[in-house]
C-alpha cells in the first residue's frame, strides 16, 4: 500500500488544479508594478487573486495584503497594529511620543502569534496570554476582564493547529469591539475547514496561508479592515496598499486565490466527509486501545484534526515506527535538548503527566480515504504496543 499522509496541519501537497494556474504566471513572472503590457498582465493576474481572496472572506479587494506566509501575515497584523495603534495615540496628546500599551493574546497561539508578542514586550508593552480550559477553549469572561483602556489589540486563533479546537472568536471579537480593542485572528489551520467571512467573525484582521490549503508554501495573506491602523514591518515600495514592500509572487499569490477559492466551494461536502473519517478514527482508537485521550474532545473541533494522548508511550518513538510503517503523522510535543517536552498546547489544557509525552496528532485532508484509516487502525495496536513502557495501563 501506498504511504498514509496524515499531517495535514503541518503542510498538504499543492493539487494539479493550484499548480495549473501557477505555472503561466512561473514562465512570464512579470513585475506587476511596470507600465508595459507585461507589467499590466501580471497585474491583471494579481487584481484577480485578490479579488477572489476577497469575495471568500466577504471583504473588499482593498482590504487584502498579500505576505509570504501565515508567519508574516500575523507578526504584521499585531506588531503593525500595536504600533500604528500607539503612534495615532500619540498624535492625539501634546508630547506626540508612542508609549508601548497592552496586548491580550492566549497560551495556545501559532508560536508566529506567541514571538510577535513577544517582541513587543521586549519593546515595553504589558503582554496578557490567557489560559484556556481543559479543553483548549478561551472564556469569554476572563478575555473581557483581561482588556484595559490600555489594550490595543488582541488576538485569538481561530481553531488551534495542534487539537483542531475552534475558538469562540465572534464573541470575542465582538467584546474587544465594544471596549475599542483591534482584534485579530490566526485563520490559518481553519481557512478551509470554518466559514471565514469578516463581518460575521467581526474580526479587524485575519491570517491566511496557502500552503494549508494544497497551495504553495510562502503566500499568504492578512486581511485588514478598512480603516484598521497598521504600520508596515517590510519598507522600501509602495506595494500592497503601502502595508508590505517587495515585487509581489504572482505566481504563489495566484495559487493562494486558487487554492483558497477551491477549498470553499468544497468545503460543505468535503467538511461532512472528513468529519466522518476523523470520528471513525478516533472511535478506533479508543475502542482498540487503552489509557489514551483525545485531546479537545469535549470542544467543537476542526473537521481534520485528531490529537490523542498515549499514556506512557513516548510519541517519537510511535512516530518512527509509525513512519516505517508508511504513515505520516505529527507529535504534539517537541524534543528539546535530548529530552521530550510537552508542546506550549498541551502544557496549557493540562493533560496529565503520564500522558503529556504521548501525543500524536493525526490531520486529514480531502484525499484521506476510508482505507487509510482502516489501515491506521490496523497498525497501531501493535505499534503502540511496542514503545509502552513496561508498567504502562
Amino acid at each position: 500500500m501506498a504511504r498514509i499522509y496524515l499531517d495535514n496541519a503541518a503542510t498538504t501537497p499543492v493539487r494539479p488544479e493550484v499548480v495549473e494556474a501557477m505555472v503561466p504566471l512561473l514562465g512570464g513572472g512579470y513585475n506587476p508594478s511596470s507600465l508595459h503590457a507585461e507589467g499590466r498582465a501580471a497585474r491583471a493576474a494579481l487584481d484577480t487573486a485578490r479579488e477572489t481572496v476577497a469575495r471568500v472572506l466577504g471583504a473588499t479587494a482593498r482590504e487584502i495584503v498579500f505576505t509570504a506566509g501565515g508567519s508574516e501575515a500575523d507578526v504584521l497584523a499585531i506588531v503593525g497594529a500595536a504600533r500604528a495603534r500607539a503612534r495615532a495615540d500619540a498624535a492625539e496628546r501634546a508630547d506626540g511620543a508612542p508609549t508601548p500599551g497592552h496586548v491580550v493574546t492566549t497560551a495556545i497561539e501559532h508560536h508566529a502569534v506567541l514571538h510577535a508578542v513577544d517582541v513587543l514586550e521586549r519593546d515595553g508593552w504589558r503582554v496578557t496570554r490567557l489560559p484556556v480550559d481543559a479543553n483548549g477553549l478561551v472564556a469569554a469572561d476572563a478575555f473581557a476582564a483581561a482588556l484595559t483602556p490600555e489594550t490595543a489589540v488582541a488576538s485569538v486563533m481561530l481553531a488551534n493547529n495542534e487539537t483542531g479546537t475552534i475558538e469562540p472568536v465572534a464573541r470575542l471579537a465582538a467584546i474587544a469591539r465594544e471596549r475599542g480593542v483591534l482584534f485579530h485572528t490566526d485563520a490559518i489551520q481553519a481557512a478551509g475547514w470554518l466559514p471565514l467571512d469578516v463581518d460575521a467573525l467581526g474580526v479587524d484582521l485575519l491570517s491566511l496561508s496557502a500552503h494549508k490549503l494544497h497551495g504553495p508554501k510562502g503566500a499568504g495573506a492578512l486581511y485588514v479592515r478598512r480603516g484598521t491602523p497598521l504600520e508596515p514591518l517590510i519598507v522600501g515600495g509602495p506595494q500592497e496598499h503601502g502595508l508590505r514592500a517587495g515585487t509581489e509572487d504572482v505566481a504563489g499569490i495566484a495559487g493562494l486565490a486558487t487554492a483558497l477559492a477551491l477549498a470553499e466551494a468544497e468545503r460543505p461536502g468535503t467538511g461532512a466527509r472528513v468529519t466522518a473519517l476523523r470520528d471513525r478514527l478516533e472511535a478506533g482508537v479508543l475502542a482498540a486501545l487503552p489509557g489514551v485521550l483525545v485531546n479537545g474532545a469535549g470542544a467543537p473541533r476542526l473537521p481534520n484534526i485528531l490529537s490523542v494522548a498515549f499514556a506512557d508511550a513516548p510519541s517519537d518513538a510511535l512516530l518512527i515506527r509509525l513512519d516505517l510503517e508508511g504513515i505520516a503523522a505529527s507529535a504534539g510535543s517537541a524534543c528539546a535538548a535530548g529530552s521530550l517536552e510537552p508542546s506550549h498546547v498541551i502544557a496549557a489544557l493540562g493533560v496529565p503527566d503520564r500522558y503529556r509525552t504521548g501525543v500524536v496528532r493525526f490531520s486529514l485532508s480531502r484525499v484521506t480515504t476510508d482505507a487509510e484509516v482502516d489501515e491506521v487502525l490496523a497498525k497501531l495496536p501493535v505499534l503502540l504496543a511496542n514503545v509502552r513502557t513496561p508498567l504502562a495501563v
